[in-house]
């Protein structure tokens, strides 16, 4: 009877083995996160030291720049104080960033709170590039797909080509050219955004027109990423057995070469999410947009830095989380870590 016990002890064991081994590795992946966030994080920061410092160079400040007219000299002293302007930057800097944590973005140079004006304009913008960044991922992975079907072929060589010519069009030429040919020309789309009462787009075909100037640069830069993270796993020992053992093209490229390329492919929409939030500024301005547009763009005009920099840090916190994602899926599908 002592052998079965012994083996049972030993079966006993070595789960207890392989239990504490998934911990540890639980546990060092949960470090490696929480290192990664707090490596982003202190860049988030010193980018937002940054933009006070930047606005601080500008000529002029907060006070002046909101003034009304006729005001005087003392006026505009009292305005600097009351706006905290007196202090050194650092300070100021360190009280907007101590109310960062518990979501007080402070309140601009107008007296306006922060948080307020950015709640209608920002989910407008988080809406256009959340939909031209799926337009890129849907488009790229097609049409990247398409072309890996027929490597070297006249389907490969045309989508690279135009994909290198739309990478290099920035996103406001392409936005001029679509309201010249669809909204000017054939009349099809509107070239303006109009709001409903709520402060969004009053029609969905007000969207068309930004959506795609947004994200035809990004398809461009995406659709070189996919035929090349294709290219590159399509080379792999399993992929070359399922040609080998006769299987057709689209189901390898499907369920043996695209699940391989997964984590370039996320690594580069995810670069694609900071392009198109930055781009999202300009096309705003074209068509129009209710968007973080034109509150970016009157904060800098009254050169005030705690709008400017609440726009980038609720901006950056998006980009940041898009990141991550793409960390994880990159670690998922490698079998690896963080």
């Amino acid at each position: 009877m002592a052998e079965p016990l012994t083996g049972g002890a030993a079966a006993g064991g070595a789960g207890r083995t392989g239990a504490a081994a998934r911990t540890s590795r639980a546990a060092r992946a949960a470090l490696r996160l929480a290192g990664l966030l707090a490596r982003r994080a202190l860049l988030l920061a010193v980018l937002l030291a940054a933009v006070f410092l930047a606005v601080e160079l500008l000529p002029g400040d907060a006070a002046s720049a909101t003034s009304e007219r006729g005001e005087s000299a003392a006026d505009l002293a009292h305005r600097r104080e009351l706006l905290g302007l007196d202090r050194p930057v650092p300070e100021r800097f360190w009280d907007w960033m101590t109310g960062l944590p518990t979501g007080d973005l402070g309140t601009s140079a107008r007296g306006e709170s922060i948080s307020g004006l950015l709640d209608r304009p920002f989910p407008n913008t988080l809406m256009l590039g959340g939909l031209a960044l799926l337009l890129t991922l849907t488009v790229s992975v097609a049409l990247g797909g398409w072309a890996a079907l027929r490597p070297g072929g006249a389907v490969d060589r045309t989508v690279s080509g135009a994909a290198t010519g739309v990478l290099a069009l920035p996103e406001f030429i392409v936005a001029v050219a679509l309201v010249l040919v669809f909204a000017q020309w054939l009349d099809w789309l509107p070239a303006v955004t109009l709001t409903d009462g709520d402060g969004y787009p009053a029609s969905w075909r007000m969207l068309v027109l930004p959506v795609v100037a947004l994200a035809v640069p990004q398809i461009g830069w995406n659709t070189r990423i996919v035929r090349a993270a294709l290219a590159d796993e399509a080379r792999a020992p399993h992929v070359e057995t399922a040609v080998l053992d006769g299987l057709p093209r689209r189901r390898v490229l499907v369920h043996h070469v695209l699940p391989g390329a997964a984590p370039a492919i996320a690594a580069g929409v995810a670069t694609s999410t900071g392009m198109l939030l930055g781009g999202a500024v300009v096309v705003e301005t074209i068509f129009n947009y209710p968007g973080i547009g034109s509150v970016l763009a009157g904060a800098v005009a009254d050169r005030d830095s705690p709008v400017i920099a609440g726009v980038v840090a609720v901006t950056g916190a998006v980009i940041t989380g898009v990141l991550l994602l793409a960390d994880l899926v990159r670690a998922r599908e490698s079998g690896g870590s963080l």
